[in-house]
């Protein structure tokens, strides 16, 4: 065997072992599935069935193993399980100095007709209403954006029959993470968490948590007279000052960008809550309008560090984003064609996990770093990676793939080659 064909072995044998982790306690058929997925998707780098079936390389007609899969998908909605693997496996990860990203979106589905519980969603790019279906994604990052963890996501429907509202999605998935990461790391959220059942969430679970307020939310703070008085967040920087100052450098596109900006910290209680004080950050320097952003911790408002501590766990949640569009974009989620309910659920559920494989389960065994580096290496772009390295992972495990001329299940000859590979390299 040579060093790409032990290559190839090695990733299908630590492949088909974390299948078989998120496949405990569910039946043969549906455990075969989930390994055909994890590792079809992959190999294919699209989630079209057509394109997965292709990958596996079974001898029989691709169109019984498409109406195979598709048959599988539909007949069982295991996401909720995939999800609670993900976050059991990730649990020990999670540290108090993490952030926690909630980022609810979307897949668009513009020309869809007879797709199962197709539901109305907006659009943000265009600023129109679309159809498609809805998610809730929960990501876990460090401060020095070098460590992403994937715990969650959901895809789902303002037609299926539970459906209550995003804001009972939301507060959902917060309670399925903290059911195994319980009060570590600071919950962030983007403008969706400015609802009062969000925030009082938080408050009773005793977590941690940094929001972005819409800037027609009405507060009380105090003003220079020490008076208490309501201001609409658009208007707080009237009665707080903002003496620090930052650079913060965006890249985009492969180029570089200097944002200077000033930020301070007041005290605010939202405005029926009075009772409940918190601390409110200001942020000039984003765009025309100031940034508000609500937080239940106490940093020292006299150490400007301290308060840019604050600043930084936002920007945390925008790096966060990146794991949402690399579920998207690196394996075309958006173009996922099956009609049932139940198969679009899992499928998302197995492209989270396979970013979760991809970030975490394939680095968190040191014997793996050179099986890694030689992805990197299958990527082109073992020099001048990206800062989010899944991208360079998925295109290098593609081309990895290409070269394999068996599916995922090798033939009896190569049984003993797979466990000599396992016993070499476990957890």
């Amino acid at each position: 065997m040579d060093a790409k064909s032990f290559t190839i072995a090695r990733f299908k044998a630590q492949a088909n072992k974390f299948s078989g982790i998120l496949a405990k306690g569910l039946d043969k058929t549906t455990g075969r599935l989930i390994k055909e997925l994890i590792y079809g998707i992959q190999a294919a780098k699209d989630i079209k069935i057509s394109n997965v079936a292709r990958s596996l390389q079974e001898d029989i007609k691709l169109i019984k193993t498409e109406e195979r899969l598709c048959r599988n998908l539909a007949a069982e909605d295991f996401s909720n399980h995939i999800n609670t693997q993900i976050i059991r496996l990730a649990d020990d990860k999670i540290t108090d100095e993490m952030v926690i990203a909630i980022d609810p979106g979307d897949i668009m589905k513009p020309y869809a007709k007879a797709m199962e519980n197709l539901c109305g969603i907006y659009d943000g790019s265009e600023g129109e209403g679309a159809q498609g279906y809805h998610l809730c994604q929960v990501t876990a990052a460090n401060l020095e954006h070098n460590k992403i963890v994937p715990l969650y996501c959901e895809a789902f429907s303002s037609q299926e029959k539970e459906y209550i509202s995003i804001t009972e999605k939301i507060k959902s998935a917060i309670d399925k993470v903290i059911a195994k990461t319980a009060t570590a790391g600071v919950w962030a959220i983007d403008r969706q968490g400015d609802c009062n059942e969000i925030i009082e969430h938080f408050i009773n679970n005793k977590l941690k948590f940094v929001t972005r307020l819409k800037l027609n939310r009405w507060l009380l703070t105090h003003n220079k007279n020490g008076g208490i008085v309501p201001v609409q967040a658009d208007r707080l920087d009237v009665h707080a000052s903002t003496p620090y100052k930052a650079q913060i450098t965006k890249i985009e596109d492969g180029k570089e960008t200097v944002i200077n900006i000033t930020f301070g910290i007041t005290k605010v209680a939202l405005y029926d809550k009075p009772d409940q004080w918190m601390n409110a950050v200001i942020i000039k320097g984003f765009g025309q309008h100031p940034m508000i952003l609500l937080t239940n911790k106490e940093p020292d408002s006299k150490e400007p560090q301290d308060v840019y501590k604050l600043v930084e766990i936002y920007l945390t949640r925008w790096k966060c984003d990146e794991c949402y569009r690399y579920i998207k974009q690196a394996y075309n989620l958006e173009d996922l064609r099956v009609r049932s309910y139940n198969g679009i659920r899992n499928l998302t559920a197995i492209v989270h996990a396979i970013a979760y494989f991809t970030s975490i389960y394939m680095g968190m065994n040191l014997k793996l770093k050179l099986m890694v580096q030689k992805i990197f290496i299958l990527s082109k772009r073992f020099f001048g990676i990206p800062s989010f390295f899944h991208y360079a992972m998925a295109d290098g495990i593609f081309e990895l793939l290409k070269k394999s001329n068996k599916g995922i299940s090798p033939p009896e000859s190569d049984n003993k080659t797979q466990n000599i590979i396992l016993s070499l390299f476990p957890d």
